[in-house]
């Protein structure tokens, strides 16, 4: 298995408020994190960075070898994390209202869970095609499932960037959680919207079905994000499964 991720402001914002880390429990066992904060000054990227940093910290002391538990275990402590983030947003004024996407993927022989809260997404490539395998929580994505937009009038919405769920929003927020197969020559793409609001799905698989190194396929998808405008922060999580269910 080989990761690589990499983060870059763009080429609009002053701030990067996007984070990414990778984490390993004493099982040996590999958490990958992607977030992208929300909120006034400074307020974005704490929120995700707390996020990722907390989580992972609770990862690294964990000992699961099997995907068995860790549904149950990333519901209770996203939970316990949002209502964190909720919180030091009502204490602190210069952080009133921030709040972070999410997407946690939890990597074992053979399989992976994924949880996701947001609009970053995840996609598996496999045998020359590319899904995304997350759910946009957006107010748009509403509109289509609803077939009050189409596809092609949500790409460009003017509202394009309302969550119906973060991470640091007030109460319970619903978390998607799945368990999926690993199978040979998959690969995983987590990413931000600044990635995918500025590369088409085709151009991103074609991108990523070029023969080079992880971190080259990482790098030429920042860079084409900020050559077609890199309007907001981009940040990019890549992870190669050599052979079916082998995570080395």
């Amino acid at each position: 298995m080989q990761i690589y991720h990499m983060s870059d402001i763009g080429k609009k914002r002053t701030t990067n408020q996007d984070f990414a880390e990778v984490f390993v429990n004493k099982a040996d066992a590999t958490l990958a994190l992607l977030a992208d904060g929300m909120g006034g000054h400074r307020a974005g990227d704490v929120a995700s960075k707390k996020t990722v940093k907390i989580l992972g910290e609770m990862w690294s002391n964990t000992d699961f070898s099997t995907p068995h538990e860790v549904e149950k275990w990333m519901e209770k402590n996203i939970q316990a994390i949002n209502e964190r983030i909720y919180n030091e947003g009502q204490e602190n004024e210069e952080y009133f209202g921030m709040g972070t996407t999410l997407i946690a993927v939890a990597i074992f022989y053979g399989s992976f869970v994924l949880a996701h809260v947001g609009d970053s997404r995840a996609y598996a490539i496999r045998a020359g095609e590319m899904v995304q395998i997350t759910e946009d929580h957006s107010l748009v994505n509403e509109l289509v499932k609803r077939g009050e937009l189409t596809e092609v009038e949500a790409i460009d919405h003017p509202r394009k960037n309302i969550l119906t769920r973060t991470i640091g929003m007030p109460g319970v927020v619903q978390v998607d959680v799945t368990n999926q197969r690993i199978e040979a020559n998959d690969t995983l793409l987590l990413a931000s919207d600044g990635l995918t609001n500025m590369v088409d799905d085709q151009h991103i698989l074609s991108i990523l079905s070029k023969k080079q190194s992880v971190k080259e396929t990482t790098e030429e998808l920042l860079n084409t994000a900020n050559a077609n405008g890199g309007l907001d922060n981009i940040t990019v999580l890549l992870i190669r499964f050599n052979k079916e269910g082998e995570n080395d």
